[in-house]
């Protein structure tokens, strides 16, 4: 009896994966479809080839290069597992190595003389903010702005208010009372993984300067003579693997842990601090992942000749267009 084919679009929505992450495993030797059409070049794939998919893909997201992965490919499960872990030892080994490096440089570079801001006087402050709960039963997002302070959460788990708690504790103490608002969490769930939690994005205005701290995958977005840069870095596994080009854009986008968190709001966490020094005409925006996964032009949309608060809208009704598949939120701040 001959088994039925899958077509790629079905072999995707089975692994997680998109067609183009599956044409690309086909390019790289690792997933060559059961049957090419030769006529069309339309791939077909077997039923038996959804767990070898799965596999390269979170070979992928390990950061595993190609020629390992070809390895454990080829090997019986129990010598493949043994590839896998003498893998990740290495790994930790040339992570270990690169920490003393990195430490050292560290403190080259917090010895230098730091650049003073163009602009010291105070500058003006317009903010607009959208805040959807989109097709999610509960609103886990969270957002504070204000002339000081620009802030949005994004919480998870099962606490509804962790994310509001959080910045309402910044707002007032900063990252200290943070996180003890997330530490009775963490201790209640010990010893398993806590039951709720949420990321931190937030820039606090002094004058001419403003001071981000970051945890998770929020975003803090510069816009500069209608140029727009990511001031942040998300805190993601698959992020860390597309910043390193291990992984492709394309392999992210639809990969089952492209959400997963390598650091998120928990006691002992250090979070990532910027400054960022402000000239008249610039413009901050910060927005929770719900809004930059799913807007593929989001760039044009944030660096509209719009005032904050359309853009926020323009861009919250962009969400809504994508599927608006989790809360969302942007803050919008021009400065003047």
């Amino acid at each position: 009896m001959t088994t039925e084919l899958l077509t790629i679009g079905d072999f995707a929505r089975r692994t997680g994966l998109t067609p183009k992450a599956l044409r690309l495993y086909d390019d790289l030797g690792l997933l060559a479809p059961a049957e090419v059409d030769p006529s069309s070049g339309y791939r077909r794939y077997a039923e038996e080839q959804l767990d070898r998919a799965r596999l390269v893909a979170t070979l992928r997201l390990v950061g595993m290069p190609l020629a390992r992965i070809e390895e454990v490919l080829g090997a019986p499960a129990t010598v493949a597992g043994g590839l896998v872990g003498a893998y990740w030892h290495q790994v930790e080994q040339d992570t270990s190595s690169r920490r003393a490096i990195v430490t050292r440089l560290v403190d080259t570079l917090r010895n230098e003389e730091p650049a003073m801001p163009t602009h010291t006087r105070p500058l003006h402050v317009e903010a607009g903010a959208s805040h959807r709960r989109g097709v999610r039963a509960q609103q886990q997002d969270a957002l504070v702005i204000t002339p000081v302070l620009v802030a949005v959460a994004d919480g998870y788990g099962e606490r509804p208010d962790l994310a509001a708690a959080v910045l309402a504790a910044f707002a007032s103490g900063g990252l200290e009372d943070a996180l003890a608002v997330v530490g009775s969490d963490v201790a209640d769930s010990l010893p398993e993984a806590p039951a709720s939690g949420t990321t931190l994005t937030a820039v606090t205005i002094d004058g001419a300067s403003a001071s981000v701290t970051h945890v998770g995958d929020g975003r803090v977005w510069l816009v500069r003579g209608g140029e727009v840069r990511q001031v942040t870095h998300d805190h993601t596994v698959v992020a860390a693997l597309i910043e390193s080009g291990q992984l492709s854009v394309d392999e992210a986008r639809s990969h089952p842990h492209r959400s997963l968190l390598n650091r998120a709001l928990v006691p002992g966490v250090v979070p990532d601090e910027v400054e960022v020094g402000l000239e008249p005409g610039d413009r901050l925006v910060l927005t929770t992942d719900g809004v930059h996964a799913v807007v593929d032009d989001l760039g044009v949309l944030l660096a509209a000749s719009a005032p904050p608060q359309q853009v926020a809208d323009e861009v919250a009704d962009a969400v809504a267009a994508a599927g608006e598949p989790d809360n969302h939120t942007i803050d919008v701040v021009d400065f003047s």
